[in-house]
C-alpha cells in the first residue's frame, strides 16, 4: 500500500493495530479448565476505535452508559450530508471540515427547535464518512428529541406532526451555516496547502457553486421510547467502515465483500486498504457529540421532571456478561466439560523446544 499511496502516521498506526489485534504480539492469558485440563490462549485486543473486532463490547458499554442521558420521549433520525464538491477538501482538512459539519448540523437543529417550538431540543450526533462500498462520503447521523424544554423551563413542547422539521428548510439553513463555517476556516488559514486553492479565486468559485445547489438533509421518525432509540443509535455509534461479517472472500489478488442490499464489490487488496484508511479519524477527534438537552444535565433533569419520566437505569453488565450476550458463549466455563476456567499468565511467545542431546 505504501509503495502506491502515502500514509499518515495515524493511518499506519491503525493498520498495525488491526494486524496485531488478538494475536500473541499483544500478549494475553491462558484459559485453563480445572477439571479436564482444557487450555485455550486468549490474546488481548488492540482497542483501536477503527478496528472492527474491538467495537462490539465498546458499543454495548456505551449504550448502557447512555441510559441515564436519554429522555424517554419520541425521537427522530436526521442525516446531514456534505455535497460531493466538498469531499476533496474534507479529506485534506478532516479536523476543520468535520468540526464545521458538527457545528453547522447541531446549530441547525437547535435553531429550528427555538423557532418552531420555542424550546431547546436534545440531540446526539455521530459522524460517518463512508458508503457501503467504503467510498468517502462524510455525513452525520443525528438522533433528536421530538420536542424540547420551553424557554422558561416549565413546559415540554412536543412536535405536533409526524415529522420533526421541514427538511427542505433545514437543508437551506444547514447549507448557509456550513458555508459560513468554511469561510471562517479559510480566512483563518485552515486550508493552507490544499492544491485546489492554489488559484486565488478557487475558494470563491467553490462557495458560489455550493450556494447554487440543493443540499441533502434526510429525516425520519425512529421510536417512541428512549430505550429503543438507544439500541437504534448504538448501531451507528461504534460502527467502522466495514465489519468482518461483510467480507466474503479475501485472497492475495482481491477482496470480495458485501455492499448495499444484495450487492457485492470486488477490489484489489491495495485498493481495499486505500479505501479503508480514508476513514481514519484525526487523533483526539470526537465522533459522537451531544447538544442541547443532551449536553445539559440540569436542563435534562428539568425536562425529566416535567415529563414525569425517571431515568432508565439498567445495571452495567460485566464484560463477561456482555460477551455472553453478543456471542452466546460463557467465557468463564470450559466448552468441553463446563468446568470453571482460570486465567494464567501467557508469555508473548513460547520458548522453542530444547534441542536433543
Amino acid at each position: 500500500l505504501e509503495s502506491k499511496h502515502s500514509l499518515s502516521p495515524r493511518q499506519k498506526r491503525v493498520l498495525t493495530d488491526i494486524a496485531q489485534c488478538r494475536t500473541a504480539i499483544l500478549g494475553g492469558h491462558l484459559d485453563k479448565c480445572q477439571n479436564c485440563g482444557y487450555e485455550h490462549p486468549s490474546y488481548n485486543s488492540c482497542r483501536n476505535r477503527h478496528c472492527p473486532k474491538c467495537q462490539a463490547l465498546a458499543q454495548e458499554k456505551w449504550i448502557a452508559d447512555q441510559q441515564q442521558r436519554m429522555l424517554d420521549v419520541k425521537h427522530f433520525h436526521v442525516v446531514f450530508t456534505l455535497p460531493a464538491e466538498l469531499r476533496p477538501l474534507a479529506a485534506f482538512a478532516k479536523d476543520a471540515v468535520y468540526g464545521a459539519l458538527f457545528r453547522a448540523a447541531s446549530a441547525t437543529l437547535l435553531e429550528f427547535g427555538e423557532r418552531r417550538l420555542s424550546a431547546t431540543v436534545g440531540a446526539t450526533l455521530v459522524l460517518h464518512t463512508w458508503t457501503r462500498e467504503l467510498r468517502f462520503h462524510p455525513h452525520v447521523h443525528a438522533i433528536v428529541t421530538g420536542g424540547g424544554l420551553s424557554r422558561n423551563g416549565t413546559q415540554w413542547h412536543s412536535v405536533r406532526r409526524a415529522f420533526l422539521f421541514p427538511v427542505k428548510l433545514m437543508s437551506r439553513v444547514f447549507r448557509g451555516k456550513m458555508i459560513d463555517e468554511l469561510q471562517r476556516a479559510h480566512k483563518e488559514g485552515e486550508f493552507t496547502g490544499f492544491d485546489d486553492f492554489d488559484d486565488p479565486e478557487a475558494f470563491s468559485k467553490l462557495v458560489s457553486k455550493l450556494w447554487q445547489q440543493p443540499w441533502v438533509v434526510y429525516a425520519k421518525p425512529t421510536f417512541s421510547k428512549g430505550e429503543y432509540v438507544l439500541k437504534y443509535l448504538g448501531r451507528y455509534t461504534h460502527r467502522v467502515g466495514i465489519a468482518n461479517s461483510r467480507l466474503i472472500d479475501v485472497t492475495t489478488d482481491y477482496v470480495h465483500f458485501r455492499s448495499k442490499g444484495d450487492g457485492t464489490e470486488t477490489v484489489s487488496p491495495v485498493e481495499f486498504l486505500r479505501r479503508f484508511v480514508q476513514h481514519v479519524l484525526p487523533d483526539g477527534f470526537h465522533k459522537i457529540r451531544h447538544y442541547g438537552l443532551n449536553a445539559s444535565p440540569e436542563k435534562r433533569e428539568q425536562a425529566r421532571g416535567i415529563l414525569n419520566a425517571p431515568a432508565i437505569v439498567v445495571p452495567l453488565p460485566s464484560w463477561r456478561e456482555r460477551v455472553a450476550k453478543l456471542t452466546g458463549r460463557d467465557v468463564s466455563r470450559c466448552p468441553n466439560c463446563s468446568g470453571v476456567l482460570i486465567a494464567l499468565p501467557l508469555a508473548h511467545a513460547r520458548a522453542p523446544p530444547e534441542a536433543p542431546a
